[in-house]
């Protein structure tokens, strides 16, 4: 937002102030200004006011004119183009000598003419965006008279970064800044001058309903006559100053008061909202904004009607069909109040966010719409003496924020700043900003102001920082505070996340991603991915985004997609959040989880899964000293295979899943890849008991082992057999090798055997090996030969 230091001084006398200093501090105390700060009418000198005293065509062209100008010391020849030139015209004039920012005028040749000086337009001398003509300057000014001693020319404005404002809907306008430059200069605030809108309660009022509370309250006021369609000059240059575009009189008032007090504000044609209601309809309905374009209203959007017909999108636009018009002779003055919530997803809705919903969305002051009528009414009645009012003041209120009361004394402020700042200087500060002071000794009551009280200041802790950016934080002594420190000890979710994410990177090299907990349609339908029905975002920006994921795998086979062509074979892996439905307090039901998946170009999809379950039986060893049981499981996604996936198991507990990508989505993603992945619930797997480290004092005598091959590419079935036979001469259990041709499979473990007291014979491993030979062939598994 950008804020005028000309505009402020209206409000506040800084005469004798460094300018740039007050920024810098109200910089520091307030909102963050933006670095560049511009200083208007600096570049810009010998410009006067001079008066056209004759007008010839140019013989050769038919655009330019010969002039005979006069700035007040004789006339001068002057070569011009633009259209609206004439006899007696008093323009913008740049003499020779003149500097208009990096141009600097002196007698030049155009055309076969010496032209000596410029006429000049409006967006030449940097007051507006208008290049359709020379400047016409209508004031009764003697000739030669300085641009800038005419108008307010010369002016800093700075820029104030609009997320520092968020939770200041005061200082939306001029006259809330100009409230922080008083306290922060420690001048007093001038009052707003407004007309007394008392003088016409005598006449009648506007027909005027609030039908849903969405409208907290609604001014308005007719009046009529209006004789003057064009800004004043000086209006035109604050308001160009500040962003905006001059259009007409009524259009530059309620933009002016907008950025003067952050009050938006509508003027209707009087003749099209005869009876006004605020309400929502109960079906969409389409409707025509002034801008031109046609918008779905959906039976959440707060409307302004004529009884039953829309005219205005509350808060955030007008209808095309109520506008001034040329022909219109009395107008009605909105001033209202909306739900900022309410405004701000209609914006969303709409795809549609003006200046005004802008301020409407950051929770304004329902007592402000009637001060901004009196603010209105008085400048229009300076710029325009013979409008007549037609009605008196009419406001409805549905709903006003309550009064606060904040309760503290100076040993509360000492506490909390550590130093010593005097009730005075408290006392002070205080009603400079605004608030409401009763004093005994160091104890005070503070009223908060209605336009501080709507969400900004709401217990001690605010007051304190009220007290303190004033007083200037960089003013605090420096001093080391004394404090106790206490040891905390993380959350078991948060260790087990991070001694994940630590095996990962340093043991496997897989890369960490971040997402979004939505699910992408365009995104999921490119790779042929369901977008499965979940709690969807009832403010989303876009409907391809409104659905949030109940699975991270979905989001990170969109991610290879994106990343495939940079590796022939890479990892990748997320702690990140899904949602389940609903919970019983009908609240999202978060889980937060682990995904991670391999991609491989050279890999069989086999050897990359069980490189996977690798990854998964170490995660689990490592951190829980606990192995996986791996049971077969049916999907319900169409991203898995439908007989590749298995549950991760552990205690007894499903902690997810692991799976095989389906052809159809691995396809689209590269067909000659391989794409595993697996999802496991952290906050289930922090919950597993920690099985230890046992140590085991080591054997003197020697060990042996056994090498068996079985038909069977499974592990599970070998370590169930070797379990139900539990031989003690056992210690250990391990895969050495597995092989597969077409349909043909096997699977070769290696059995360590050993005994403490004395070396086995081979007898009693062989023992032990029959046994579990038999007992596998009871499955129908046999030893491979």
């Amino acid at each position: 937002m950008f804020l005028s230091m000309n505009w402020i001084s209206d409000f506040v006398d800084l005469s004798g102030l460094d300018k740039m200093d007050l920024i810098k501090r109200f910089s520091l105390s307030t909102a963050e200004v933006e670095n560049e700060i511009f200083e208007k009418g600096k570049d810009l000198s010998g410009v006067v006011v001079a008066k056209i005293l004759e007008v010839n065509e140019h013989p050769e062209s038919k655009k330019l004119h010969l002039l005979k100008v006069d700035a007040g010391k004789g006339p001068v020849d002057v070569v011009c183009g633009a259209p609206n030139v004439r006899v007696g015209m008093k323009t913008a004039f740049a003499q020779v000598g003149a500097h208009i920012g990096d141009i600097d005028i002196a007698p030049r040749a155009l055309a076969g003419y010496t032209s000596n000086g410029m006429c000049c337009s409006e967006k030449e001398i940097g007051i507006s965006d208008d290049h359709s003509g020379i400047m016409d300057i209508t004031d009764d000014v003697a000739l030669g008279t300085d641009i800038k001693d005419l108008y307010a020319i010369d002016d800093i404005i700075f820029e104030v970064d609009n997320k520092s404002l968020t939770n200041r809907p005061d200082l939306w306008g001029h006259y809330g800044i100009a409230r922080e430059f008083a306290a922060i200069a420690g001048r007093p605030l001038k009052p707003l001058d407004q007309a007394d809108l008392t003088a016409y309660n005598n006449l009648p009022a506007v027909d005027l309903k609030i039908e849903n509370k969405l409208c907290y309250k609604y001014s308005c006021i007719k009046f009529e006559n209006i004789n003057t369609n064009v800004s004043p000059v000086n209006m035109r240059i604050r308001l160009y100053y500040c962003g905006m575009r001059a259009i007409n009189l009524l259009a530059d008032l309620t933009n002016y008061l907008m950025l003067e007090m952050g009050q938006p504000m509508h003027a209707f044609d009087s003749r099209k909202v005869e009876k006004i209601r605020v309400k929502t309809f109960d079906k969409p309905f389409k409707f025509t904004t002034l801008d031109g374009e046609e918008r779905t209203c959906d039976e959440n959007t707060l409307m302004i009607c004529n009884d039953n017909t829309p005219v205005a999108i509350a808060g955030i636009m007008g209808g095309i069909d109520s506008e001034i018009v040329e022909d219109t002779t009395t107008l009605t003055l909105e001033s209202a109040c909306f739900d900022a919530a309410s405004v701000r997803k209609s914006t969303v809705r709409l795809g549609h966010r003006t200046d005004a919903s802008q301020r409407y969305e950051k929770s304004l002051d329902p007592k402000m719409t009637e001060p901004a009528v009196g603010r209105f009414l008085y400048l229009l009645k300076n710029i325009d003496g013979g409008v007549q009012v037609v009605s008196r003041l009419t406001t409805e209120t549905a709903f006003e924020y309550p009064e606060r009361t904040i309760k503290f004394d100076k040993a509360f402020v000492d506490k909390y700043t550590g130093i010593d700042i005097s009730s005075d200087a408290i006392e002070k500060t205080l009603i400079s900003l605004g608030f409401g002071v009763s004093r005994s000794g160091d104890n005070f009551d503070v009223k908060v102001p209605s336009y501080r009280a709507t969400k900004d200041v709401t217990m001690k802790a605010d007051i304190i920082e009220e007290i303190t950016r004033i007083y200037g934080y960089d003013n605090f002594d420096i001093h080391t505070a004394k404090a106790p420190l206490y040891p905390v000890r993380p959350l078991q979710v948060k260790t087990t996340e991070d001694k994940v994410k630590d095996i990962l990177v340093k043991s496997f090299g897989l890369h960490e991603l971040h997402s979004y907990i939505w699910q992408y349609y365009d995104e999921y339908r490119e790779l042929g991915i369901e977008v499965e029905e979940n709690v969807k975002l009832s403010n989303s920006s876009s409907p391809l985004i409104e659905t949030l994921r109940n699975s991270i795998v979905p989001t990170q086979l969109v991610q290879v997609k994106s990343n495939f062509q940079y590796d022939a074979s890479f990892g990748v892996f997320e702690v990140g959040r899904v949602v389940r439905g609903l919970n019983k307090d009908k609240l999202c039901d978060e889980h937060k989880v682990l995904c991670v998946t391999l991609f491989d170009k050279t890999k069989s999809v086999e050897d990359l899964y069980y490189d996977l379950s690798d990854i998964l039986d170490s995660l689990v060893l490592d951190i829980k000293h606990k192995e996986i049981e791996y049971k077969a499981a049916k999907t319900v996604h169409n991203y898995v295979h439908p007989k590749n996936c298995n549950e991760i198991v552990v205690d007894g507990v499903t902690l997810g899943f692991i799976g095989i990508a389906h052809p159809t989505v691995s396809k689209k993603i590269d067909k000659k890849a391989s794409i595993v992945f697996a999802e496991i619930d952290i906050e289930l797997l922090s919950e597993i008991k920690d099985k230890g480290i046992a140590y085991d004092e080591p054997g003197k005598f020697p060990e042996m082992t056994a090498d068996l091959s079985f038909t069977t590419g499974s592990f599970a079935p070998v370590k169930e057999a070797v379990a139900k036979i539990n031989s003690a001469l056992v210690k250990g259990l391990s895969v050495i090798d597995r092989y597969r041709d077409g349909n043909t499979e096997s699977l070769t473990v290696r059995l360590t055997f050993g005994n403490k007291e004395r070396t086995l014979t081979r007898e009693e491993v062989t023992a032990v090996t029959d046994d579990i030979i038999r007992e596998l062939e009871s499955h129908d598994i046999k030893l491979k030969l």
